[in-house]
């Protein structure tokens, strides 16, 4: 086949086409193998058991902390979702309390001037949080109301020491955006921090104006793909938070059907590119954690015309 060489778009922050070749090149059969044994790379085929998997890990933190008689601090995304349903279920039908359980969530979208959805617009990520997992569950094994937290406009300035002051998170939950971004930590802020990791690795929350790739993105599986209503900002926690946590675990579910996946190739590049301020997620790969790929997502990088 003959060689046809080009730049790389210049909107796209990471720019190092020959690293971008390399971790295309790897195979869903060496996608689990990685140089640090503590980033546990893993693969779920079927759709339903990724997010039976997911729940469990949830539902299983829980119960472990009640059994300890200790407090839950989780980090908790909106994407994916479908897990949060099924572990409601199963808290309700196992009667498992989270009176004990702290909850922050990554992330919360704003308006071009900074300020926060509001809690009954349908795409707040507090308004599906509420109702897909925390209403879910029975009242009285609920969490109360004043354990359950967002990134709100108001609390943003003090959200990472309000994570600090109940503990520290003892696990922070995730997905892997289209730019690679972690919460909406977006690729192109690492712009400001150039190779400084220490720096990067130390930056808490803020409200970021999001990369054009994560506005596609959302538009495509949140607003039925009108980029129109996908809010121009967000409020996010920071690479401290993710990786000052106890543990991590990352779920990757971004296939579509027929053969069509956007998360195929970024996953591989956080998991197995050089980890950079540019790539966000591409931190994860030092400290422990898990990071689960659904079959389809861990399919090998090709070009197929659809």
């Amino acid at each position: 086949m003959e060689e046809f060489n080009y730049r790389l778009a210049k909107f796209l922050p990471f720019q190092d086409s020959e690293e971008c070749a390399r971790v295309r090149k790897v195979k869903k059969e060496d996608i689990c193998k990685h140089p640090n044994p503590e980033f546990k790379i893993r693969i779920i085929e079927k759709l339903e058991d990724f997010y039976l998997e997911f729940a469990l890990d949830i539902v299983e933190r829980i119960k472990k902390a009640n059994e300890d008689r200790r407090k839950l601090v989780a980090i908790f995304p909106v994407g994916p979702m479908p897990q949060y349903p099924i572990a409601a279920s199963l808290i309700n039908r196992l009667r498992i309390s989270c009176k004990n359980l702290i909850s922050f969530n990554m992330d919360e979208y704003t308006n071009e001037r900074g300020e926060s959805a509001p809690a009954d617009w349908s795409g707040s990520f507090q308004k599906v949080m509420r109702e897909e997992f925390f209403l879910k569950i029975d009242k009285d094994l609920r969490p109360p109301e004043n354990q359950i937290h967002f990134p709100t406009t108001e609390v943003l300035s003090s959200y990472g020491k309000m994570i600090e002051d109940s503990g520290g998170a003892d696990i922070v939950y995730g997905g892997i955006g289209w730019c690679g971004h972690i919460a909406f930590w977006e690729a192109h802020l690492g712009e400001e921090f150039g190779d400084d990791l220490d720096a990067y690795k130390k930056a808490g929350p803020r409200c970021v104006e999001l990369h054009p790739m994560t506005i596609m993105q959302n538009a495509l599986h949140s607003f039925s793909g009108d980029w129109s209503w996908v809010p121009p900002k967000a409020n996010t926690i920071g690479p401290a938070q993710i990786i000052s946590a106890k543990d991590r675990s990352f779920w990757l579910d971004g296939y579509l059907g027929g053969g069509i996946s956007w998360q195929r190739f970024i996953g591989r590049l956080v998991a197995h590119g050089r980890v950079n301020t540019l790539v966000p997620g591409s931190l994860l790969q030092t400290v422990p954690g898990t990071y689960t790929i659904l079959g389809g997502v861990a399919e090998n990088v090709e070009i197929k015309m659809k």
